[in-house]
């Protein structure tokens, strides 16, 4: 067994894509229309699905906002140097959440950042 993808319900995905692929570095993988459904997919990761976890970009086409709701955390991306990265997300227009830091109670270097629709992304320096 293997984790295949995590799915996110997205308000504008297009909007989703670019973070995802621009800001994040990730890319496109595949994209279809479900007319019948009225819903899009889109995948995206950094590597191809066969043999690395991606996420599934879901976009409902009557629906443009979602509560996150208690439950869900984040994503987790590992990155090797945090700083540069947090440096390059906010040149490309976005908001670091949690700047670049030790997390509480332990040594690994984190920041959070969240996507167009309030997800959070954790990066975690080194992993």
């Amino acid at each position: 067994m293997r984790l295949l993808h995590t799915m996110i319900r997205v308000g504008d995905l297009d909007r989703s894509i670019d973070f995802y692929t621009r800001v994040l570095g990730m890319r496109l993988l595949r994209r279809k229309d479900y007319p019948e459904g009225k819903f899009t997919l889109a995948f995206v990761g950094y590597g191809d699905e066969t043999d690395t976890s991606v996420i599934e970009l879901t976009h409902n086409w009557e629906t443009e906002t979602y509560d996150i709701g208690s439950g869900f955390g984040h994503v987790a991306i590992g990155v090797d140097n945090i700083y540069t990265v947090c440096d390059e997300i906010r040149t490309a227009g976005c908001a670091i959440m949690r700047e670049p830091g030790p997390m509480k109670h332990g040594s690994s270097v984190i920041a959070f950042v969240n996507d167009p629709d309030g997800y959070a992304i954790e990066l975690i320096e080194g992993r």
